[in-house]
């Protein structure tokens, strides 16, 4: 975007306002504040700006106040000094705007078409500007007609100054890493992280599972996991990629103590067991002092660090020692970080560490996409297209 003329344009902004609510509250305006720099660009190199975005997951083709973008419309005139309305009705009366006036586009799920990436509406989309930005890493595995289908009918179409940002990040730390190369991956189950798993394991110099899939990776090394969660039908390719990083020689690391509750539950009695300790009523919440210590060695020695996911129950004070640790220990690290999944930028706004991230990824499903060595459709056509020029 900041290589194009944008004097006078109509620029439609796609970005991911997606933030959560309570009672018609932000709780957490991250990704609005994360955008901002990209709008306010805009603005001043005197576009007439629009900007897209999704909220929630209301019915297609239905407008539900719930889900409305007013509160973001709000925050944005506060953030930008400046007022921005909210447009609704849009597709069939495309606002006029002045050089640098900004307007927010009510959310493009309540149009039909939306997701299914139909062609006459992102024409539709397509034909309020002279200029497409895709600025929504977050989306940008999504297909859909405000984030692929616009950006093939749209007069210009470009990548926006947060979707760089977060691409570059990305591609230092996965395609020309300094090395040692550490991914931590944790989480609830191995089957939604699987394909990241296994496309980690041929890149990294050490995969650092934790939560969860740790315990499938415990489970299939031998060990008795009690009553912790873990995934039965995972235990083999767990298994098979224990023996594939083994014959890399680079095992690994699987926790050598961990601490234990009856239940998930703040007043639960917790304790440290070692693996042979572990009963048939323990459920595994996070890991042992003994394991955090050597995790975070690891993460001392390295060059580079990916973190999508958390190693324990972090969100109860007895089982966030781990998350806290090693986060902290990535945060005091001269080694090149990207972070990104919803709860572990939860734990890293809970424990003050943001603003020693090199990169925390606006993209959940995204990030997740870029580490299962995927492609990124939004990305694509915009490639395409500039390839075509």
């Amino acid at each position: 975007m900041n290589a194009l003329d944008l004097d006078g344009k109509r620029v439609l902004i796609r970005a991911d306002f997606n933030v959560p609510l309570a009672d018609g509250k932000i709780t957490s305006a991250r990704r609005i504040e994360a955008a901002l720099s990209t709008v306010r660009g805009a603005a001043e190199a005197g576009g007439r700006v629009m900007v897209l975005s999704h909220l929630g997951r209301p019915e297609e083709g239905r407008f539900d106040a719930a889900f409305s973008l007013a509160p973001v419309a709000a925050f944005l005139s506060r953030a930008l000094g400046r007022e921005v309305k909210l447009c609704a009705g849009y597709l069939d009366a495309p606002p006029q705007l002045d050089p640098g006036e900004v307007v927010l586009l009510e959310n493009v799920r309540f149009n039909r078409g939306e997701k299914a990436n139909d062609p006459q509406l992102a024409r539709q989309y397509a034909a309020l500007c002279d200029v497409f930005v895709m600025d929504a890493f977050a989306t940008a595995h999504r297909a859909q007609a405000s984030t692929h289908g616009v950006a093939q009918y749209a007069p210009a179409a470009c990548a926006g100054p947060l979707l760089l940002a977060e691409l570059e990040a990305l591609s230092r730390a996965l395609d020309t890493p300094k090395r040692p190369l550490v991914a931590i991956v944790g989480g609830a189950k191995v089957s939604g992280k699987l394909a990241a798993l296994e496309s980690l394991l041929q890149q990294v110099d050490q995969l650092i599972p934790g939560g969860g899939i740790a315990n499938t990776f415990l489970n299939a090394a031998g060990h008795a996991v009690g009553k912790s969660l873990y995934e039965a039908g995972r235990v083999s390719a767990a298994g098979r990629m224990l023996r594939q990083a083994e014959a890399r020689g680079r095992p690994i690391p699987l926790p050598d103590d961990v601490v234990v509750a009856p239940e998930l539950s703040a007043e639960a009695p917790a304790s440290v067991k070692t693996l042979d300790q572990i009963g048939a009523g323990d459920r595994i919440l996070d890991i042992g002092p003994a394991t955090v210590a050597r995790y975070v060695r690891l993460i001392e020695n390295a060059g580079s660090v990916v973190w999508n996911g958390p190693v324990g129950a972090f969100e109860l004070p007895p089982f966030g020692t781990g998350t806290e640790a090693l986060g902290r220990a990535i945060a005091r690290s001269s080694a090149f970080s990207v972070v990104g999944g919803g709860d572990t930028v939860a734990a890293v706004e809970r424990y003050g560490l943001a603003a020693h991230m090199s990169c925390i990824t606006t993209g959940g499903g995204a990030f997740l996409a870029v580490l299962e060595g995927g492609k990124l459709p939004a990305v694509q056509v915009l490639e395409a297209r500039a390839g075509g020029r």
